[in-house]
């Protein structure tokens, strides 16, 4: 029937946001425009600059990149030379998951499905482990700090533990930053980097609402730095994704400002989200994750009122909301959720 939602088409959203041609073909009739809840990207956008032709028509040169790696290294506390650009951090799962050491490959779970797809494309099952303790055994250790979709923060000496007792069999510590900028950054890696078998990878897009512009950077040690360049080639990240990327980055008055609007964005949507009977699971200032008995059909509810949130395969219970872009966005989403609309 045109506009049915059924189980597979639901299990369908579950490997990640941001499916809104999906939900369109799903939902032809929903309002316009779309509202996409589902993704984890800073609804408030850093403004775009001004940018010179050459930037478009000539291939990036190497001090321009050099400049954008620096301008990393110092946004994230991290040593020079340590930082990879990449054409955003699931580019460098997927290299990182092609040559990884063999043996176990473990994530601290539940956590982002794209590494065990990555590890899947390339052969290999990842195994969940359900404490750091656990992940001492693996030959490759991920954790997601912090985590997606939960928002737990794993501790900093608990991380260097594990990466030295990974270390000592020449493992590797696969740390996924993409969340840090605005929660967690105490306890980031990035400033005591591991000279052996550790990598963290940190998300441009996510942090600075430029998903699309394709950014991202491993903070690596040597050989693993080493295998991404050689990787990644010449030309690793676009002339336009270089410039906005160095500008934004060295930038540190916005991120303060986007993290405190953030803080107070993600403050209203806990409200709003208990005004309306879900219980608060966790999340990041980016993304809230909640808990409702049927928030399956609370999914499909939204999906009819053009809101595209983000599902769990297996999680029938749970939903993630990102953080609305404006005020019409929240009294959409706020009329979607309440008990009235519910009902019908």
């Amino acid at each position: 029937m045109a506009g049915a939602t059924c189980a597979s088409d639901y299990e369908a959203f579950a490997y990640h946001g941001g499916a809104l041609d999906v939900a369109r073909r799903l939902r032809p009739d929903a309002p316009q425009p779309w509202i996409d809840l589902s993704t984890g990207v800073n609804p408030h956008a850093y403004p775009l600059p001004r940018l010179e032709l050459d930037v478009w028509a000539r291939l990036p040169d190497r001090d321009a990149l050099a400049g954008l790696e620096a301008a990393a290294a110092q946004r994230y506390g991290a040593k020079p030379g340590t930082i990879v650009a990449g054409p955003g951090s699931q580019a460098l799962i997927q290299i990182l998951a092609r040559n990884a050491p063999r043996g176990v490959r473990a994530a601290l779970g539940p956590t982002y499905r794209g590494h065990a797809e990555a590890f899947a494309a390339a052969g290999v099952r990842l195994l969940e482990q359900d404490s750091l303790d656990a992940l001492a055994d693996a030959d490759v250790a991920i954790v997601g700090n912090p985590n997606n979709p939960d928002g737990r923060v794993a501790s900093r000496a608990g991380l260097l533990d594990l990466s030295q007792r990974l270390a000592r069999r020449d493992g590797w510590l696969i740390v996924d930053e993409a969340f840090a900028d605005f929660d967690g950054a105490g306890e980031s890696l990035a400033p005591v980097l591991p000279e052996k078998g550790a990598v963290i990878l940190r998300s441009f897009g996510k942090a600075y609402g430029l998903a699309g512009l394709r950014l991202g950077f491993a903070v690596a040690s040597p050989e693993i730095a080493s295998m991404l360049r050689a990787a990644l080639g010449p030309w690793p990240v676009s002339g336009p994704a270089i410039a906005i990327g160095a500008r934004a980055l060295a930038d540190p008055n916005w991120a303060a400002a986007a993290g405190a609007r953030l803080g107070e964005d993600a403050a209203r949507l806990d409200a709003l989200l208990r005004a309306t009977g879900w219980r608060i699971l966790g999340g990041t200032r980016l993304f809230r994750l909640a808990e409702k008995s049927d928030a399956e059909a609370a999914f499909r509810r939204l999906l009819s009122a053009g809101i595209l949130t983000r599902p769990f395969a297996g999680g029938g219970d749970r939903l993630r909301f990102g953080i609305p872009a404006e005020e019409a966005h929240w009294l959409r989403l706020a009329a979607a959720l309440a008990p009235k609309a519910n009902s019908l």
